[in-house]
């Protein structure tokens, strides 16, 4: 990993790329024209310590209806008192783990990520500038924990799995850290920053 993690994110950030999705893996799938997709966002907050530079991720409950203890960045749909992907980003951040948006630095956008559960995702990376102490939203968020930024922007982390899903076997990325399976949009979103690393 460069010595400068944040500085070669900045200028990766900087390319032109193009939107992700569930179905990157799945090209025979066949989507049913007029969907309407909502729209969503992400943080991908990182931080930059002894140890070097770390993504944070969370565990969500496993109490909820929708992707119950899945590996995920904090963020949520995009609401309409949000001016955008941005501030929905930092919002639900705030909201899921007590992260200050005053303490994120904003690095930059990319194109959303389409979900197979209908959501277009916008991914915002954010430097989180000062000592931060995590405070899991109960009723959403089970574990908040991090995983180092080399791991996830090292293409050879990675492999691809299959499971089922509304009866076609559907192919995704994963990339495990210790316990923690990561999988679905979060991988796919760490895959594509990987791969803009690694140009």
């Amino acid at each position: 990993m460069t010595a400068d993690p944040i500085g070669t994110l900045r200028q990766a950030l900087m390319q032109p790329g193009r939107e992700t999705s569930d179905y990157d893996l799945n090209p025979g799938t066949v989507l049913p024209k007029g969907r309407v997709l909502k729209p969503a966002a992400v943080l991908v907050p990182l931080t930059v310590g002894p140890d070097g530079a770390r993504v944070i991720l969370t565990k969500r409950s496993s109490r909820l209806k929708h992707h119950p203890g899945q590996i995920a960045f904090p963020g949520g749909k995009i609401d309409d008192t949000d001016p955008g992907p941005v501030d929905a980003a930092l919002r639900e951040a705030e909201e899921e783990i007590g992260l200050p948006r005053q303490d994120v630095e904003i690095l930059g956008t990319w194109g959303a990520h389409e979900t197979v559960t209908g959501f277009m995702v916008t991914p915002v990376f954010g430097l989180v500038r000062d000592v931060f102490s995590p405070v899991p939203e109960a009723g959403e968020v089970e574990e908040v924990f991090s995983v180092p930024f080399a791991h996830v922007t090292d293409p050879a982390r990675f492999s691809v799995e299959g499971r089922m899903w509304r009866g076609v076997r559907r192919r995704y990325y994963v990339v495990p850290y210790g316990p923690y399976y990561i999988w679905g949009a979060t991988a796919r979103i760490l895959r594509a920053l990987a791969d803009r690393m690694a140009q």
